[in-house]
Formats: structure tokens, C-alpha cells, sequence
């Protein structure tokens, strides 16, 4: 039982608590029960809990059980109707007791929630709450199973990038996913009803390669590819800017300066391993200043197959490397991820929100109880009740909309800015791809124009990388940058607003595309020697004499630019889809 009060004690955020719920659920030492059973039994409660209030208040168990919270009771509840095994609990403790005893009324309420949204089986309605449209206004036309054309949304697929390091699209598809049928268009995958179970479909993606989409709600996370690390579930907007970054042996070394929890790192080790050769291959350095994520990482990048390709620097922050010395000075391409607002993460302001059943919901109460009173459980009180968003990261200021906003906005674009003017100062470096998963161009279009503004790319010879540069499955990604937002160039720039925004990239949540919000640009340089030369002719860029191998550890004396003491510094990176 102690499953369902540390569950609900999860729900309640407690004052001094940082981070998402994922994260304090998964660094709570004090759990007895496995942390992902509390997470995943969180996450579904909070997804069923439109429906399941509905069914606890016309049930009316919360009146003539008092032991039962709210919370407790939806969690409870939810087990039992949604799970095979029923309440993890032994059948003589008194909570189990107080919510099995009404079983079959509590199963009735359901049945007929769930004919009042007019879906023929429980597995159907499954698929409606696991699609994320609970509660949205939806409307479904049950005859012809299609979503009628009033309602313009789409749900988000499951990304599922095939890791190059171990296997192959072909493989794949005749194994894991033999017996799938192969869609032509993403739209029969995004469609926000699902297709039968029976009949599973998937999508190979257009733009990137080695990506296939799928419904929805499928979980592959059970499958030996999955647990071997063959694939790798990630978002198709978050494989943007490996692609984008196009790793080649001439550029030299790479370095991902924000790197865990990894799906980008080994994205970039699948690419450059696929043009490598037993003698001559590119080093990855893996740069992560919080060694509890650098952990993540590590792990992240030895189940893909990566440790021949990428070297973690554990509790490095990247703002302190010293660009003039080994074995900085020989990156040739920089992947930049920074952290950033996270607005334009699928269930930042859609994932299922905790909703509670009321103990008097204005239903018709039943005759009262007069049997007599006893002795009341010493049974855990869990804190008071609030509903807690499932978030993957910290979230934003309350404010959504107001002065708090554009105040973290600025922080956060001025500190993004920071760390691609340092990823310019690397002497070596030919190529850097930006990103952020925001929608804002505060974080976007403002970072890149800046940058460009800034004496440091003038002096060192950064441009963007133009759309007809880019890899072709990104020159043909139609959705480019906002060309008002751009409009902030210095004069005598040597490109234009309207270069720069069709060289910028950006996804929309929600479209048919199936991407999060998301944005990556690219910048380049044409003469890396000259600019060198000029550089160190100023003094301001110390080098050293001689190239580094990959074994050689970096000397980490130099002090650079800290952001310590920063109003993002407790801020938590970016986590991938």
C-alpha cells in the first residue's frame, strides 16, 4: 500500500521542490516502492482522472468511506478498473477493502461514462485518453470511426529513430516491425483516432533518415530493440539538429556542449560512425555540468553502442572550456542545445492535469449509515490536495503571459546567447547548429540575429548556413523562421532578413507534421585559417602547437565564463522526446 501513498504524496508538490515530477520522483531516495511503478501509476491516474472523477463522484464512495482521500481514492480507484492485477495491496488491508467492496457500482460508472462519449468498448475509449483527448472537446463520430473534420488537431506520433550503430532500417523493419503495414502518408498516422491494434501501421520518415512514426500510444519500450538499445525513442524535431550540424571527417572533432540526456549525442555518434572508418573516425565530446544527468548520459550513450565514438565529460560546464587549448581547439563542429523555456514540448500545457473528485458533488446522496461509529486507522495522511501538471521539465513562471514572462525570457535568451558566442571563440570550429524546443523568438530568431550582430562573428567570419547549403532533408522542411522577427541586422550586413529566416528552422506542435515546437539554425564559416590568423594576430585567441588525439584529457585550469549566480543557473536542461 505504500505504492499509493508515496503516489500521492508526489501529487503534492512540497515547498522547496525544484524540477519536474519525473525528476523528484526518480531522485527520491526515500521511496520504498520502485520509482518508475510510482511514476507510471502517477502519470496514467492523472490521464484517466477526468473520467475516473466522474466515476468516484457518481459512485459516492468518498462520503461512506471517510478513510479515503481524494487523491488516494482516484489512484485506488484508477487500478483497479484500469490494471490487470487490480490494487498492489493485500487483500485484508483496509483500503483495498474500502474501495473493492464497490467494485461493481464503480464498474457500471464507468460503462456509463463511457457510453455518455459514445465509445462501443473500453478499449476504444483507451485509445481516446491515450491519444490525449479526454477533456479537449473533441468530437468523434462513432459510425465511421474518423474524427469529424470540425476538430483540426492531431495527435503526436511516437518517433522511433533507428540507431545505425547496431542495426539498420531494413533489419528493423523485418524484425521489430515485421507485419507492420507501411504508410505513405503521415497523416493516417497522426490522425487523432487510432487505427485497430490489430493491424499496426508505421511511417519511414521523409526528412530524416532512419525515422519511422507510429500511432500514437504505442509503447515499444517491452521490445528487445528497445531494451538493446537498436532504437531509440526520440522526437523527429529533436534529430533536427544532429542532421542539420552534417559531421564530416575534414571539419575535425565534435563537441555537444549540452549534451545529456543524450538522444542528440548519439544521434551524432549514428552519423558520424556511418562515414568513419576503421582508421580514420571523429571524437564526440559529451559536455554535461550536472554529473546526476552526465550519469544518464553515460548510460544513454553505452546502450546505443556509442563508447568508441563519444567521451563524456562529466561535470563539465561547457562555458568554462578554454577554446586555445587541447583538446578544444581542434572541434570542428559544435551541436548547441541549451537550456530553454520548453514551450514548445507536446504536454507543456496539454498533458493531463490532475483533476479531484469532490466528497459532495451535488449527486444524490444515499441513505446515511447508522451503523455505529469505529475506532478510526492510524493510516498516513497524505498533504493537502492540489493538482500537480506531469511536466518534463521545470516550468515557466506562473505569469504565462505577463511581466514574469518576459522577464525569464530575457534571462534565458541572454544566457543562450552567451553560450553560442562561445561556441563561435572555438579556433577550429567550421559549423554550429543552435536549437531550443521554445516557440518564442526571443529564444530563436532574437538569439540568431544577435549573434550575427555580434563584433566576435563579424571579426571570426559566422554567417547562417543558407537553406540551399543545408542537408536535403532540411532544405526541404517547409515551416522556416518568422522574417519580422529578423528585421534587427545591422546595417551593411553581408545577408538579408529574408536569407535569415528561410535559413532558420522551426516545427509546430499539434499540426500534421507530428513535431513538437521547436526551432535550429545553422551558422558556418568559409575561411576558418584567415579568421585564426586575424584572431591570434589581436591576441584573442590562445592556441597550442600541436594537434590532440582523442585519448587526451582536456586542462580544465582556465576559469572562463561562468554563469554562476545567473537567474537560470538552477534551471534544469532541456530534456529530449
Amino acid at each position: 500500500m505504500s505504492l499509493y501513498f508515496e503516489a500521492a504524496s508526489m501529487l503534492t508538490p512540497q515547498g522547496g521542490q525544484v524540477g519536474s515530477l519525473k525528476a523528484r520522483v526518480f531522485s527520491n531516495k526515500g521511496l520504498r516502492s520502485p520509482p518508475a511503478q510510482v511514476y507510471a501509476l502517477v502519470s496514467e491516474a492523472s490521464k484517466w482522472s477526468l473520467i475516473l472523477k466522474e466515476v468516484i463522484e457518481r459512485s459516492q464512495i468518498l462520503p461512506l468511506e471517510r478513510k479515503l482521500s481524494p487523491t488516494l481514492a482516484l489512484l485506488l480507484v484508477h487500478d483497479l478498473l484500469f490494471t490487470k492485477r487490480g490494487i498492489a495491496a493485500p487483500s485484508s488491508h483496509p483500503l483495498k477493502i474500502a474501495v473493492t467492496k464497490h467494485k461493481a457500482r464503480l464498474g457500471a460508472e464507468l460503462t456509463k461514462a463511457r457510453l455518455r462519449r459514445n465509445f462501443a468498448s473500453l478499449e476504444s475509449l483507451r485509445e481516446h485518453v491515450n491519444a490525449g483527448r479526454e477533456g479537449s472537446g473533441a468530437l468523434v463520430d462513432v459510425q465511421s470511426n474518423n474524427r469529424r473534420s470540425e476538430d483540426a488537431s492531431w495527435s503526436h506520433p511516437r518517433w522511433v529513430r533507428i540507431n545505425t550503430i547496431r542495426t539498420t532500417l531494413d533489419e528493423q523493419l523485418a524484425t521489430t516491425f515485421a507485419g507492420y503495414q507501411h504508410i505513405e502518408r503521415l497523416e493516417d498516422i497522426v490522425n487523432t483516432v487510432s487505427r485497430d491494434s490489430s493491424s499496426p501501421i508505421l511511417h519511414v520518415d521523409k526528412h530524416i533518415p532512419n525515422l519511422v512514426a507510429l500511432p500514437s500510444g504505442t509503447d515499444l519500450t517491452a521490445s528487445a530493440a528497445y531494451r538493446s538499445g537498436l532504437i531509440i525513442l526520440q522526437d523527429k524535431a529533436s534529430c533536427f539538429p544532429a542532421y542539420l550540424l552534417d559531421p564530416r571527417i575534414e571539419y575535425g572533432d565534435c563537441l555537444d556542449a549540452c549534451a545529456a540526456p543524450g538522444n542528440k549525442t548519439t544521434h551524432l555518434a549514428a552519423i558520424v560512425a556511418a562515414r568513419g572508418t576503421n582508421k580514420v573516425c571523429l571524437t564526440i565530446w559529451a559536455c554535461e555540468r550536472d554529473k546526476a544527468r552526465a550519469a544518464v548520459l553515460q548510460k544513454m550513450v553505452e546502450r546505443a553502442g556509442g563508447k568508441d565514438h563519444v567521451k563524456v565529460k562529466a561535470g563539465q560546464d561547457f562555458l568554462k572550456l578554454d577554446p586555445g587549448k587541447q583538446p578544444w581547439d581542434d572541434i570542428g563542429a559544435l551541436l548547441l542545445d541549451p537550456s530553454c523555456s520548453g514551450s514548445g514540448i507536446v504536454g507543456r500545457d496539454d498533458m493531463p492535469t490532475l483533476v479531484l473528485p469532490e466528497k459532495h458533488a451535488g449527486f444524490v446522496d444515499r441513505p446515511k449509515s447508522k451503523k455505529r461509529k469505529r475506532k478510526g486507522l492510524n493510516l498516513p495522511t497524505p498533504a493537502p490536495e492540489h493538482p500537480a501538471e506531469l511536466d518534463e521539465e521545470i516550468q515557466l513562471a506562473e505569469d504565462q503571459s505577463g511581466e514574469k514572462l518576459r522577464g525569464r525570457l530575457e534571462a534565458l535568451s541572454a544566457f543562450q546567447l552567451k553560450l553560442l558566442l562561445h561556441a563561435f571563440r572555438f579556433p577550429r570550429a567550421k559549423r554550429v547548429t543552435y536549437s531550443t524546443c521554445s516557440i518564442h523568438a526571443e529564444e530563436n530568431e532574437h538569439v540568431v540575429v544577435k549573434a550575427l550582430n555580434s563584433p566576435l562573428a563579424q571579426q571570426r567570419g559566422w554567417r547562417i548556413l543558407r537553406r540551399d547549403e543545408q542537408v536535403p532533408g532540411m532544405k526541404a522542411w517547409d515551416v522556416r523562421g518568422r522574417m519580422g522577427e529578423c528585421g534587427d541586422l545591422l546595417p551593411g550586413s553581408i545577408q538579408t532578413s529574408e536569407e535569415i529566416s528561410e535559413a532558420c528552422i522551426r516545427c509546430n506542435k499539434g499540426t500534421k507534421e507530428g513535431t513538437q515546437g521547436f526551432f535550429v539554425a545553422g551558422f558556418v564559416r568559409d575561411n576558418v585559417d584567415g579568421a585564426i590568423a586575424e584572431a591570434d594576430s589581436e591576441g584573442t585567441t590562445p592556441r597550442s602547437s600541436t594537434r590532440s588525439s582523442p585519448s587526451d584529457e582536456p586542462d580544465e585550469e582556465w576559469e572562463g565564463f561562468s554563469d554562476e549566480g545567473s537567474t537560470v543557473n538552477s534551471m534544469l536542461m532541456s530534456i529530449d522526446s
